[in-house]
């Protein structure tokens, strides 16, 4: 990048040019999706773990598009691929995509396809390399089992032989006990249900050998605690590992002996909730071993059970250029063969091949983005202005401050955001902005009493919650890192309601806003869904939004410029309410431009490089010359 010249904004607009790279069990191949040109769908590409200066074999799904693909056994390669097949979506939920799932012998160089557009791959047995197992979501979302959490409804499983194409039914799956996992070798060890007399969500343990289940924990569906069986400790199969708050303010890391019914800590903090346990590196060798437990504060971080795979891990990081996010994302059997996956401020997403002690660049997902010119993120906090603690990412252009400051509050909005590498924050970062992600009250990580702290009278949605987002702001601008004069809000889905809501207060902190697929009637956005919500944190969740302000009835007072954006076949959040909204802006006269993405839904992944280039354009321009007086570069 020549000079401080930003990036070209189509280096942004390209979507991930390499992608999903793995290599095969026997660590013979390796695989990975390309994407040839910028307009252009992502392919295949099959090479010679061995050589990769050989010519690879190449496949594309054409007129589909390829979503992701796993290695199933030595040779064949499971993906599925989708396709564009409505102009409008068929209401909330219901997209514009069908899809279908696809096998390709690596070896013969055959492919073939299977009608199970509804299924997932719960089960990969290697000790059966020619099959796998399927779940299949069966039936409509009407009816009762439409009001259960999705990881509790029932499912179909399957066995299917990926040689014949044919099916066999393994077990059909009920309310009372809807869902099942299997270990690598085939066998049901844990099934999920509900039990609709005492409203409990349920846990039946199978031993292996047995054929009956057994009722071992329960969690009522009413309880705002965490709670979830996340594996079992393999070396002893009785014991189950469980992520809970058991009372606690954070979640924490357990084992519960589903014979004597006892709990173990295993690991907890008192600061943030645990993000997850880590499997093995090499999954098709030790495919159900728990080796560690991974946290966020500021970044991912990680206690490990195994000491190998800690050092494994530590000695990568020292040799993966820009390390921050480094891990595994594939390993061949014998572990020696492996694909290093690195993610971080300084780098897009790039992949390495350390085969027979041999360590060399496989591709990155933005070759074009230089580290050099991307931006270094920071973790801070900052207290609101009731006292409460609020965590936050700092995206720092390269440059000295005080910067032009943009607000870009998560979407959601009770879930867990973690910074690592974030393409709109770099992007707005190399076109000279500080970036402010903060986690407002009802993000989750940080323990149960900051997640309810959304749901006081006064935190309601567009009251305290904005506060957090605009203290944020007054923050960075009292440590003389931002200019007071000089700051936007731009969010998407909850962040691009709380960009409309940011629109209309005073006294007002910013000088223009974006709002991107934005919720601009909270009561019919809730009204999609309020007959499925069952339980006293969806009925929380209903009450949040009816007493949430709506940004409908803050038109009048909107008081700075707005660009406002919208995909016009956005199934989460139809674009009914743009245009409600963008009617009342007219009827008051208030200044605004619009933008609207032809074939955008609401996911990042229906983005396509058009979308990105014409919004990204947008919003730089936006930015820079009619957001407030003069704009930011004024």
């Amino acid at each position: 990048m020549p000079g401080n010249a930003p990036y070209p904004l189509e280096y942004f607009a390209m979507r991930a040019v390499v992608s999903n790279v793995s290599v095969s069990p026997d660590g013979k191949h390796l695989a990975l999706m390309k994407i040839q040109s910028k307009d252009g769908n992502p392919i295949v590409e099959v090479y010679d773990a061995a050589d990769l200066d050989k010519v690879p074999f190449r496949m594309d799904a054409d007129p589909m598009e390829i979503e992701f693909f796993s290695w199933v056994n030595d040779r064949d390669i499971l993906f599925r691929a989708r396709q564009q097949v409505r102009k409008q979506i068929e209401g909330f939920n219901q997209g514009v995509y069908e899809y279908k799932w696809g096998m390709l012998d690596v070896e013969r160089k055959k492919l073939r396809s299977f009608s199970a557009e509804r299924a997932q791959i719960v089960g990969v047995l290697p000790d059966k390399p020619n099959k796998v197992i399927l779940a299949i979501a069966e039936g409509g979302e009407d009816g009762p089992q439409a009001k259960l959490n999705k990881a509790f409804r029932p499912l179909a499983y399957w066995e299917l032989d990926l040689r014949r194409g044919t099916k066999k039914l393994l077990i059909r799956g009920k309310i009372s006990l809807g869902q099942i996992s299997f270990d690598s070798d085939g066998n049901p060890w844990l099934g999920r249900g509900f039990d609709e007399g005492s409203d409990e969500y349920v846990w039946y343990h199978r031993k292996r050998g047995e054929k009956g289940w057994r009722d071992v924990l329960r969690h009522s569906e009413d309880s705002f605690e965490d709670f979830w069986v996340a594996g079992y400790d393999v070396d002893d199969p009785n014991k189950l590992f469980v992520i809970a708050n058991r009372g606690n303010n954070t979640s924490g890391l357990w084992t519960y002996d589903v014979d004597s019914g006892e709990y173990e800590a295993v690991y907890r903090r008192s600061d943030v909730d645990i993000a997850g346990v880590v499997g093995h590196s090499n999954g098709w060798e030790h495919p159900d071993r728990i080796v560690g437990v991974a946290y966020n504060k500021g970044r991912f971080h990680y206690e490990w059970f195994d000491e190998l795979e800690g050092a494994t891990r530590e000695q990568l990081r020292g040799i993966v250029p820009n390390a921050y996010n480094v891990r595994i994302s594939s390993r061949s059997r014998d572990g020696n063969t492996m694909v290093v996956a690195n993610t971080g401020p300084r780098d897009p997403g790039s992949y390495y091949l350390l085969k027979d002690g041999h360590f060399g660049a496989i591709g990155s997902q933005q070759p074009l983005l230089a580290s050099e010119g991307l931006a270094d993120v920071e973790f801070i906090t900052y207290e609101a202005r009731d006292g409460v603690k609020i965590p936050a990412w700092v995206t720092v252009p390269n440059g000295e401050p005080p910067f032009p400051l943009v607000v870009l509050p998560h979407g959601g909005p009770f879930v867990t955001e973690t910074v690592s590498y974030d393409k709109w924050a770099q992007l707005l970062a190399n076109n000279g902005y500080m970036v402010l992600q903060p986690q407002y009250r009802g993000s989750f990580n940080y323990g149960l009493e900051f997640n309810q702290a959304a749901f006081a009278d006064t935190s309601q949605g567009g009251r305290a919650m904005q506060d957090d987002k605009d203290d944020g702001a007054l923050h960075l601008i009292e440590q003389g890192l931002a200019e007071k004069d000089r700051v936007a809000m731009f969010g998407w889905s909850y962040g691009g309601y709380a960009a409309l809501v940011a629109a209309s207060r005073t006294p007002q902190v910013y000088q223009c806003v974006i709002a991107g697929a934005a919720v601009s009637d909270p009561t019919m956005q809730v009204n999609y869904i309020r007959w499925r919500m069952r339980g006293a944190p969806s009925e929380q969740w209903i009450d949040y939004w009816d007493k949430a302000v709506s940004p409908l009835d803050e038109v009048e007072k909107v008081n700075v410029p707005m660009l406002i954006v919208h995909g016009d076949v956005d199934q989460r959040v139809p674009i009914d309410h743009a245009h409600k909204y963008l009617k009342l802006l007219d009827e008051h006269e208030k200044p605004y431009e619009y933008l609207e993405l032809e074939g955008a839904d609401h996911f990042y992944n229906t983005l396509f490089y058009h979308h990105q280039e014409t919004f990204f354009g947008k919003m730089i321009d936006y930015l820079a010359n009619d957001c407030g007086p003069g704009g930011l570069n004024s």
